[in-house]
């Protein structure tokens, strides 16, 4: 059983879908009202029906007043780190503290490769990763100018700025051992997805994030732990992992924060239907909240 202590946060997932502008903002301005912590945006430039990650999350953000956006992850070897950097800072200014930064190593790489990207092997995407983290906080640090020469990226002489309006997470989606010790040892919290890291693997993956948090001084607690899920809440019995009725999905996030470690869930839906995004804020978000206190407090 594993249970960092951190207060539980929920989100929701929509479809940066070019064809459904307005109901992707109508989403994130319900999850801004319904008292939500976070909007994440999937970003994959190379998809033809998809918009611009970063643009779309600056059009929210303007249209929010509250809730926090992230990219669920920013696609890295499309997204050079120095620029990526100043984007973040540049949103978290612009929003009054209400960006984070979700980061993953790539994937999809003949379409990556196919829009000028590079083409790197799991090491190198690994590595890549590593030094992105790196330069990404010599860009948000108060140096006059920063040096880095690593093997994927340098930085010469460039003048760092602006800061974050607050202290921005760097949040890695990440699965494989190599990345998940870089996670504990140099990022603020990990966002993998559910249907690559059940439930089942999470003790293991939870503990080499643990044993790089340690080789690097840190505590483990201060590492948040996100959760994207996807599945639907229905009125009848369960009918698999995320499908069932909002009683089922309260115990078994429940479970997820008090036995597995996680800490914030944020929620995709099919279609992005509204009404499960009203069923998942207004039937498991407050349930759920009241649970993992009432376990912590009996427990404690």
């Amino acid at each position: 059983m594993t249970d960092y202590g951190r207060p539980v946060q929920f989100g929701i997932f929509p479809t940066p879908e070019a064809e459904r502008v307005e109901d992707i903002v109508a989403l994130a301005r319900f999850a801004d009202r319904a008292g939500l912590d976070l909007v994440g945006i999937q970003d994959h430039p190379y998809q033809r029906r998809f918009l611009d990650t970063f643009a779309l999350m600056g059009v929210i953000l303007g249209r929010t007043e509250r809730v926090r956006v992230f990219p669920d992850v920013a696609n890295l070897p499309l997204r050079p780190p120095a620029v990526l950097a100043k984007t973040a800072a540049s949103l978290d200014v612009l929003s009054g503290g209400r960006f984070e930064l979700g980061l993953g190593a790539g994937g999809f790489w003949d379409a990556i490769t196919a829009m000028g990207g590079p083409d790197r092997t799991p090491g190198e995407a690994a590595g890549a990763l590593s030094e992105a983290v790196d330069i990404i906080r010599l860009m948000w640090s108060d140096e006059r100018s920063v040096h880095y020469d690593g093997q994927h990226y340098r930085l010469s002489g460039v003048h760092p700025g602006p800061a974050p309006a607050h202290p921005m997470g760097i949040w890695l989606g990440v699965l494989r051992p190599r990345l998940l010790r870089v996670c504990g040892r140099k990022a603020d919290g990990w966002c993998p997805s559910a249907p690559y890291a059940p439930p089942e693997k999470l003790p293991g993956m939870h503990r080499l994030i643990d044993e790089g948090a340690a080789e690097a001084g840190r505590d483990p607690r201060d590492i948040r732990r996100l959760y994207n899920i996807f599945g639907t809440i229905t009125d009848g019995p369960r009918t698999g992992p995320f499908a069932g009725p909002p009683a089922m999905w309260v115990e078994e996030l429940t479970a997820l924060a008090v036995e597995h470690g996680m800490d914030t869930f944020v929620f995709g839906a099919q279609d992005d239907d509204p009404d499960q995004h009203r069923r998942w804020a207004q039937e498991v978000v407050p349930a759920v909240r009241e649970a993992v206190a009432r376990h912590r407090g009996t427990s404690g």
